[in-house]
Protein backbone atom coordinates (compact mmCIF):
# COMPACT_ATOMS: atom_id res chain seq x y z
CA UNK A 1 0.00 0.00 0.00
CA UNK A 2 1.30 3.56 -0.78
CA UNK A 3 0.32 6.25 1.18
CA UNK A 4 1.06 10.40 0.25
CA UNK A 5 1.03 12.57 2.98
CA UNK A 6 0.58 16.13 1.97
CA UNK A 7 1.35 19.37 3.89
CA UNK A 8 -0.17 22.56 2.64
CA UNK A 9 0.16 26.06 2.66
CA UNK A 10 -1.57 28.80 1.00
CA UNK A 11 0.50 28.58 -1.73
CA UNK A 12 2.41 25.47 -1.50
CA UNK A 13 2.26 21.77 -1.96
CA UNK A 14 4.61 19.23 0.28
CA UNK A 15 4.54 15.38 0.18
CA UNK A 16 5.94 12.18 1.50
CA UNK A 17 4.93 8.98 -0.10
CA UNK A 18 5.50 6.18 2.14
CA UNK A 19 5.48 1.95 1.22
CA UNK A 20 2.89 0.67 4.35
CA UNK A 21 3.14 -1.48 6.09
CA UNK A 22 6.73 -1.17 5.49
CA UNK A 23 6.72 2.22 6.32
CA UNK A 24 9.43 3.13 4.36
CA UNK A 25 9.71 7.04 2.77
CA UNK A 26 10.15 6.23 -0.86
CA UNK A 27 10.33 9.93 -2.33
CA UNK A 28 9.72 13.18 -1.24
CA UNK A 29 8.88 16.19 -2.76
CA UNK A 30 7.17 19.95 -3.13
CA UNK A 31 5.98 22.23 -5.37
CA UNK A 32 5.97 26.37 -3.86
CA UNK A 33 4.38 29.50 -5.53
CA UNK A 34 1.31 27.72 -6.54
CA UNK A 35 -0.73 30.16 -8.49
CA UNK A 36 2.15 31.94 -10.40
CA UNK A 37 3.02 32.07 -13.89
CA UNK A 38 6.48 29.77 -12.07
CA UNK A 39 5.91 27.49 -9.75
CA UNK A 40 8.99 25.50 -8.35
CA UNK A 41 8.63 21.46 -8.53
CA UNK A 42 11.01 19.66 -6.81
CA UNK A 43 11.36 15.84 -6.42
CA UNK A 44 13.85 13.76 -4.78
CA UNK A 45 13.54 9.53 -5.29
CA UNK A 46 16.42 7.77 -3.60
CA UNK A 47 19.36 9.21 -5.17
CA UNK A 48 17.54 10.92 -7.89
CA UNK A 49 16.18 14.81 -7.83
CA UNK A 50 14.45 16.81 -10.27
CA UNK A 51 13.70 20.32 -10.58
CA UNK A 52 12.09 22.34 -12.67
CA UNK A 53 9.74 25.68 -13.05
CA UNK A 54 6.03 25.58 -14.32
CA UNK A 55 2.85 27.08 -14.23
CA UNK A 56 0.72 25.15 -11.10
CA UNK A 57 -2.72 27.21 -10.84
CA UNK A 58 -3.86 25.74 -8.03
CA UNK A 59 -3.45 22.76 -5.06
CA UNK A 60 -5.04 19.93 -7.65
CA UNK A 61 -2.90 20.77 -10.56
CA UNK A 62 -0.21 20.08 -7.78
CA UNK A 63 -0.99 16.61 -7.18
CA UNK A 64 -1.14 15.94 -10.53
CA UNK A 65 2.26 17.19 -10.98
CA UNK A 66 3.27 15.06 -7.98
CA UNK A 67 1.87 11.78 -9.33
CA UNK A 68 3.51 12.34 -12.53
CA UNK A 69 6.95 12.94 -10.64
CA UNK A 70 6.51 9.43 -8.81
CA UNK A 71 5.62 7.70 -12.01
CA UNK A 72 8.30 9.71 -14.76
CA UNK A 73 9.82 6.66 -16.40
CA UNK A 74 13.16 7.77 -15.25
CA UNK A 75 13.27 8.40 -11.73
CA UNK A 76 9.57 7.59 -10.84
CA UNK A 77 8.92 4.57 -8.07
CA UNK A 78 5.25 4.21 -8.97
CA UNK A 79 4.26 2.51 -12.27
CA UNK A 80 0.78 4.64 -12.39
CA UNK A 81 -0.93 7.09 -10.21
CA UNK A 82 -3.75 4.45 -9.23
CA UNK A 83 -0.98 2.95 -7.33
CA UNK A 84 -1.76 5.42 -4.50
CA UNK A 85 -4.15 3.93 -1.70
CA UNK A 86 -5.02 7.67 -0.27
CA UNK A 87 -3.66 10.96 0.55
CA UNK A 88 -3.48 11.92 3.71
CA UNK A 89 -3.74 15.69 5.74
CA UNK A 90 -2.17 17.01 8.80
CA UNK A 91 -5.21 18.50 9.36
CA UNK A 92 -5.86 21.09 12.02
CA UNK A 93 -9.02 21.81 13.08
CA UNK A 94 -12.49 20.17 12.99
CA UNK A 95 -13.60 21.56 16.19
CA UNK A 96 -16.79 19.41 16.60
CA UNK A 97 -15.00 16.62 14.57
CA UNK A 98 -11.34 15.01 15.66
CA UNK A 99 -9.62 11.97 15.14
CA UNK A 100 -8.89 10.73 11.68
CA UNK A 101 -12.24 11.01 9.06
CA UNK A 102 -12.60 9.71 5.52
CA UNK A 103 -12.72 13.70 4.10
CA UNK A 104 -16.35 13.96 3.31
CA UNK A 105 -18.80 17.31 2.96
CA UNK A 106 -19.47 16.77 6.77
CA UNK A 107 -15.79 16.98 7.25
CA UNK A 108 -14.93 19.95 4.85
CA UNK A 109 -18.24 21.92 7.08
CA UNK A 110 -17.12 21.20 10.20
CA UNK A 111 -13.64 22.43 8.95
CA UNK A 112 -15.39 25.40 7.69
CA UNK A 113 -17.10 26.10 11.33
CA UNK A 114 -13.45 26.83 12.67
CA UNK A 115 -11.93 28.62 9.78
CA UNK A 116 -11.52 32.21 11.86
CA UNK A 117 -10.20 30.14 14.79
CA UNK A 118 -7.64 28.76 12.14
CA UNK A 119 -7.40 31.05 9.57
CA UNK A 120 -4.05 30.11 8.35
CA UNK A 121 -4.72 26.61 7.99
CA UNK A 122 -8.06 25.36 7.52
CA UNK A 123 -9.06 27.33 4.34
CA UNK A 124 -6.61 26.26 2.39
CA UNK A 125 -6.80 23.18 3.25
CA UNK A 126 -10.50 22.58 2.20
CA UNK A 127 -9.97 24.52 -0.85
CA UNK A 128 -7.22 21.87 -1.76
CA UNK A 129 -9.60 18.97 -0.51
CA UNK A 130 -12.50 20.45 -2.60
CA UNK A 131 -10.31 20.31 -6.13
CA UNK A 132 -8.85 16.77 -5.03
CA UNK A 133 -12.07 15.18 -4.35
CA UNK A 134 -13.66 16.83 -7.98
CA UNK A 135 -10.38 15.68 -9.70
CA UNK A 136 -9.39 12.38 -8.12
CA UNK A 137 -12.51 10.61 -6.88
CA UNK A 138 -11.09 7.51 -7.11
CA UNK A 139 -8.63 8.23 -4.38
CA UNK A 140 -9.91 8.45 -0.97
CA UNK A 141 -8.40 11.39 1.01
CA UNK A 142 -8.20 11.18 4.72
CA UNK A 143 -8.03 14.19 7.15
CA UNK A 144 -5.98 13.08 10.18
CA UNK A 145 -6.58 15.98 12.73
CA UNK A 146 -4.05 17.54 15.05
CA UNK A 147 -6.66 17.72 17.95
CA UNK A 148 -6.91 13.90 17.84
CA UNK A 149 -4.07 13.12 20.23
CA UNK A 150 -5.55 15.21 22.98
CA UNK A 151 -9.04 13.58 22.99
CA UNK A 152 -7.60 11.31 26.41
CA UNK A 153 -7.25 14.76 27.78
CA UNK A 154 -9.25 15.02 31.02
CA UNK A 155 -12.08 17.25 31.30
CA UNK A 156 -10.47 19.17 34.05
CA UNK A 157 -7.70 20.23 31.65
CA UNK A 158 -10.11 20.69 28.94
CA UNK A 159 -12.83 22.80 30.46
CA UNK A 160 -12.26 26.71 30.66
CA UNK A 161 -13.93 27.96 33.94
CA UNK A 162 -16.63 29.86 31.48
CA UNK A 163 -20.49 29.20 31.45
CA UNK A 164 -20.57 25.31 31.10
CA UNK A 165 -23.14 25.64 28.70
CA UNK A 166 -20.81 27.76 26.20
CA UNK A 167 -18.46 24.44 26.31
CA UNK A 168 -21.22 22.24 25.36
CA UNK A 169 -23.61 24.32 22.95
CA UNK A 170 -20.52 26.47 21.13
CA UNK A 171 -17.33 23.88 21.34
CA UNK A 172 -15.05 26.59 23.60
CA UNK A 173 -12.91 24.05 24.95
CA UNK A 174 -9.30 23.28 24.62
CA UNK A 175 -8.65 21.21 21.51
CA UNK A 176 -4.66 21.18 21.58
CA UNK A 177 -2.78 20.58 18.34
CA UNK A 178 0.32 19.46 17.33
CA UNK A 179 -0.64 15.85 18.00
CA UNK A 180 0.51 14.06 15.47
CA UNK A 181 4.33 15.32 16.31
CA UNK A 182 3.13 14.15 19.85
CA UNK A 183 1.44 11.37 19.02
CA UNK A 184 5.24 10.32 17.28
CA UNK A 185 7.06 11.25 20.04
CA UNK A 186 5.19 9.21 22.63
CA UNK A 187 5.25 6.30 20.41
CA UNK A 188 9.45 6.35 19.95
CA UNK A 189 10.14 7.41 23.27
CA UNK A 190 8.39 4.30 25.07
CA UNK A 191 10.13 1.93 21.93
CA UNK A 192 13.65 3.43 22.53
CA UNK A 193 13.04 3.01 26.57
CA UNK A 194 11.02 -0.37 26.48
CA UNK A 195 8.56 1.14 28.81
CA UNK A 196 4.60 1.16 27.86
CA UNK A 197 4.11 3.24 31.58
CA UNK A 198 6.25 6.49 30.92
CA UNK A 199 5.71 10.08 31.84
CA UNK A 200 6.86 11.90 28.67
CA UNK A 201 6.94 16.00 28.76
CA UNK A 202 7.07 16.03 25.07
CA UNK A 203 8.58 19.56 24.16
CA UNK A 204 7.35 20.43 19.68
CA UNK A 205 9.59 23.91 19.50
CA UNK A 206 9.96 25.32 16.80
CA UNK A 207 8.16 28.45 14.02
CA UNK A 208 5.02 27.00 16.09
CA UNK A 209 5.81 25.69 19.39
CA UNK A 210 3.72 23.31 22.25
CA UNK A 211 4.49 21.12 25.14
CA UNK A 212 2.40 18.04 26.30
CA UNK A 213 2.18 15.95 29.17
CA UNK A 214 1.93 12.32 28.31
CA UNK A 215 1.52 9.18 30.81
CA UNK A 216 1.18 5.85 29.28
CA UNK A 217 1.14 7.35 25.79
CA UNK A 218 -1.79 9.17 26.42
CA UNK A 219 -1.85 12.96 26.60
CA UNK A 220 -3.00 14.41 30.19
CA UNK A 221 -2.36 18.14 28.88
CA UNK A 222 -1.12 20.23 26.49
CA UNK A 223 0.00 24.31 26.47
CA UNK A 224 -2.47 24.88 23.19
CA UNK A 225 -5.97 25.39 24.04
CA UNK A 226 -8.94 26.43 21.89
CA UNK A 227 -6.90 27.57 18.67
CA UNK A 228 -2.83 27.87 18.02
CA UNK A 229 -2.98 31.11 18.77
CA UNK A 230 -2.62 30.01 22.67
CA UNK A 231 0.09 28.54 24.80
CA UNK A 232 3.52 29.22 23.94
CA UNK A 233 4.40 32.40 22.12
CA UNK A 234 4.99 31.36 18.37
CA UNK A 235 6.94 32.84 15.49
CA UNK A 236 4.65 35.90 14.41
CA UNK A 237 1.30 34.28 17.33
CA UNK A 238 0.83 35.90 20.41
CA UNK A 239 0.66 32.45 22.48
CA UNK A 240 -1.19 33.02 25.92
CA UNK A 241 -3.03 36.93 26.70
CA UNK A 242 -5.41 37.93 28.57
CA UNK A 243 -8.68 38.59 27.16
CA UNK A 244 -9.04 42.10 28.65
CA UNK A 245 -5.98 43.34 26.62
CA UNK A 246 -8.20 42.91 23.46
CA UNK A 247 -10.50 45.50 25.44
CA UNK A 248 -8.50 47.90 26.19
CA UNK A 249 -6.61 48.06 22.04
CA UNK A 250 -10.00 48.53 20.74
CA UNK A 251 -11.02 51.15 22.77
CA UNK A 252 -7.21 52.50 22.16
CA UNK A 253 -6.71 52.04 18.85
CA UNK A 254 -10.21 52.32 17.56
CA UNK A 255 -9.33 49.26 15.60
CA UNK A 256 -12.16 46.38 15.31
CA UNK A 257 -11.80 43.17 17.19
CA UNK A 258 -10.54 41.30 13.57
CA UNK A 259 -8.30 43.64 12.59
CA UNK A 260 -6.42 43.26 16.36
CA UNK A 261 -6.69 39.45 16.09
CA UNK A 262 -4.96 39.32 12.73
CA UNK A 263 -1.91 41.74 14.17
CA UNK A 264 -2.16 39.41 17.04
CA UNK A 265 -2.00 36.40 14.73
CA UNK A 266 0.78 37.66 12.36
CA UNK A 267 2.92 40.36 13.72
CA UNK A 268 2.89 38.93 17.38
CA UNK A 269 4.81 36.17 18.98
CA UNK A 270 8.57 36.37 18.84
CA UNK A 271 8.51 38.70 15.73
CA UNK A 272 6.12 40.96 17.66
CA UNK A 273 8.47 41.38 20.83
CA UNK A 274 11.97 41.63 19.09
CA UNK A 275 10.74 43.76 15.90
CA UNK A 276 13.20 42.27 13.79
CA UNK A 277 11.75 38.37 13.30
CA UNK A 278 10.30 35.39 14.98
CA UNK A 279 13.10 32.83 13.85
CA UNK A 280 15.19 31.93 16.75
CA UNK A 281 18.58 31.55 14.71
CA UNK A 282 17.99 35.63 13.52
CA UNK A 283 17.21 36.39 17.14
CA UNK A 284 20.22 34.16 18.90
CA UNK A 285 22.75 36.05 16.62
CA UNK A 286 20.96 39.45 16.66
CA UNK A 287 21.08 39.23 20.95
CA UNK A 288 24.86 38.36 20.61
CA UNK A 289 25.45 41.28 19.04
CA UNK A 290 23.63 43.46 21.60
CA UNK A 291 19.75 43.60 20.49
CA UNK A 292 18.05 43.76 23.61
CA UNK A 293 14.85 43.40 22.17
CA UNK A 294 15.87 40.12 20.24
CA UNK A 295 17.19 39.11 23.95
CA UNK A 296 14.29 40.06 25.56
CA UNK A 297 11.92 37.57 23.13
CA UNK A 298 14.22 34.44 23.57
CA UNK A 299 13.85 35.14 27.25
CA UNK A 300 10.31 35.45 27.48
CA UNK A 301 10.02 32.10 24.72
CA UNK A 302 12.32 30.09 27.48
CA UNK A 303 10.52 31.19 30.17
CA UNK A 304 6.56 30.37 28.97
CA UNK A 305 8.34 27.21 28.28
CA UNK A 306 9.71 26.53 31.88
CA UNK A 307 6.50 27.87 32.89
CA UNK A 308 4.67 24.81 31.17
CA UNK A 309 7.19 22.68 32.09
CA UNK A 310 6.70 23.18 35.34
CA UNK A 311 3.12 23.02 35.43
CA UNK A 312 3.51 19.46 33.95
CA UNK A 313 6.13 17.87 35.95
CA UNK A 314 2.76 18.94 38.72
CA UNK A 315 0.49 17.11 36.71
CA UNK A 316 2.74 13.74 35.65
CA UNK A 317 3.64 13.81 39.57
CA UNK A 318 7.96 14.01 38.08
CA UNK A 319 8.78 12.75 34.93
CA UNK A 320 10.65 10.21 33.42
CA UNK A 321 11.81 11.47 30.16
CA UNK A 322 12.05 15.06 28.70
CA UNK A 323 11.77 14.87 24.86
CA UNK A 324 12.72 17.73 22.28
CA UNK A 325 11.59 17.96 19.11
CA UNK A 326 10.86 20.82 16.11
CA UNK A 327 13.30 22.76 14.62
CA UNK A 328 14.30 24.51 17.53
CA UNK A 329 14.18 21.82 19.86
CA UNK A 330 16.31 19.65 17.96
CA UNK A 331 19.20 22.30 16.36
CA UNK A 332 19.42 24.72 19.68
CA UNK A 333 21.31 23.52 22.03
CA UNK A 334 21.81 27.03 24.03
CA UNK A 335 17.43 27.35 24.11
CA UNK A 336 18.00 23.56 25.82
CA UNK A 337 20.19 24.49 27.96
CA UNK A 338 18.29 28.21 29.26
CA UNK A 339 15.52 25.97 29.52
CA UNK A 340 16.89 23.09 31.73
CA UNK A 341 18.91 25.41 33.73
CA UNK A 342 18.96 25.11 37.99
CA UNK A 343 16.79 22.03 37.85
CA UNK A 344 18.99 19.86 39.49
CA UNK A 345 16.63 19.53 42.53
CA UNK A 346 13.95 17.82 40.57
CA UNK A 347 16.30 15.47 39.65
CA UNK A 348 16.90 17.34 35.84
CA UNK A 349 20.59 17.48 34.94
CA UNK A 350 22.19 18.21 31.21
CA UNK A 351 24.93 16.53 30.31
CA UNK A 352 26.53 20.14 28.44
CA UNK A 353 28.76 17.91 25.86
CA UNK A 354 26.13 15.99 24.88
CA UNK A 355 23.76 18.47 24.49
CA UNK A 356 26.06 20.53 22.14
CA UNK A 357 26.52 17.94 20.11
CA UNK A 358 23.40 16.01 19.83
CA UNK A 359 22.47 15.06 16.10
CA UNK A 360 19.38 12.56 15.59
CA UNK A 361 17.79 10.73 18.61
CA UNK A 362 20.33 10.86 21.07
CA UNK A 363 20.42 11.35 24.98
CA UNK A 364 21.38 14.31 26.57
CA UNK A 365 21.49 14.23 30.49
CA UNK A 366 23.92 13.36 32.70
CA UNK A 367 24.64 9.84 34.38
CA UNK A 368 22.80 10.91 37.40
CA UNK A 369 20.13 12.48 36.33
CA UNK A 370 16.73 11.15 37.90
CA UNK A 371 15.05 12.24 34.60
CA UNK A 372 16.19 11.02 30.92
CA UNK A 373 16.36 14.18 28.69
CA UNK A 374 16.03 13.00 24.94
CA UNK A 375 16.21 14.94 21.46
CA UNK A 376 14.52 12.99 19.04
CA UNK A 377 13.40 14.20 15.31
CA UNK A 378 9.57 13.91 14.94
CA UNK A 379 7.93 12.60 11.74
CA UNK A 380 4.38 13.87 11.52
CA UNK A 381 4.20 12.97 7.82
CA UNK A 382 4.64 8.90 9.18
CA UNK A 383 1.91 9.04 11.92
CA UNK A 384 -0.24 10.66 9.44
CA UNK A 385 0.43 7.51 7.05
CA UNK A 386 0.17 5.31 9.84
CA UNK A 387 -3.68 6.77 10.94
CA UNK A 388 -4.73 7.23 6.87
CA UNK A 389 -3.59 3.20 6.57
CA UNK A 390 -5.34 2.27 9.91
CA UNK A 391 -8.26 3.86 8.49
CA UNK A 392 -8.71 2.52 5.03
CA UNK A 393 -8.66 -1.40 7.03
CA UNK A 394 -10.85 -0.46 8.88
CA UNK A 395 -13.14 0.74 6.33
CA UNK A 396 -12.05 -2.08 3.95
CA UNK A 397 -10.43 -0.33 1.43
CA UNK A 398 -6.79 -1.25 2.23
CA UNK A 399 -6.59 -3.07 -1.23
CA UNK A 400 -3.90 -1.86 -4.00
CA UNK A 401 -0.63 -2.66 -5.00
CA UNK A 402 2.42 -2.84 -2.66
CA UNK A 403 5.31 -3.77 -4.61
CA UNK A 404 8.75 -4.12 -3.14
CA UNK A 405 10.46 -0.66 -3.27
CA UNK A 406 14.11 -2.31 -4.82
CA UNK A 407 11.70 -3.56 -7.86
CA UNK A 408 10.22 -0.47 -7.81
CA UNK A 409 13.35 1.62 -8.36
CA UNK A 410 12.97 3.42 -5.09
CA UNK A 411 15.48 4.12 -2.36
CA UNK A 412 13.33 3.91 0.84
CA UNK A 413 14.30 5.75 3.86
CA UNK A 414 14.77 4.61 7.31
CA UNK A 415 10.84 4.22 9.49
CA UNK A 416 12.24 7.06 11.47
CA UNK A 417 13.58 9.54 8.99
CA UNK A 418 13.60 12.90 9.96
CA UNK A 419 11.39 15.30 7.90
CA UNK A 420 12.80 18.63 6.85
CA UNK A 421 9.60 20.64 7.03
CA UNK A 422 8.82 22.38 10.31
CA UNK A 423 5.01 21.99 11.02
CA UNK A 424 3.05 24.90 9.71
CA UNK A 425 0.01 24.45 12.39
Amino acid sequence: MYILVANLGSTSFKYRLFQMPEERQLARGGIERIGSLESRCVVEIGSARQEKTLHVPDHAEAVRQCLAQLTDPQIGCLKDPSEVSAIGFKAVHGGRLSGVQLVTEEVLGAMEEMNEVAPAHNPPYIRAMRLLRERFPQIPLVAAFETGFHQTIPERNRYYAIPYEWAEQYGIRRYGFHGASHRYIAGRTAELLGRADLRIISCHLGGSSSLCAIRGGQSVATSMGFSAQSGLPQTSRVGDLDIYALLVLMERTGKPLRELLGILGSQGGLLGLSGLSGDVRDLAEAAAKGHKRAQLALEVFVSEVRRYLGSYLVELGGADVIVFTGGIGENRPEIRAQILSNLEELGIVLEPSANANARGECPIHAPFSRVQIWVIPTNEELVVARQAKELLEKLGQAGGPSAAAAGMGCASATPHSRPAEESIS
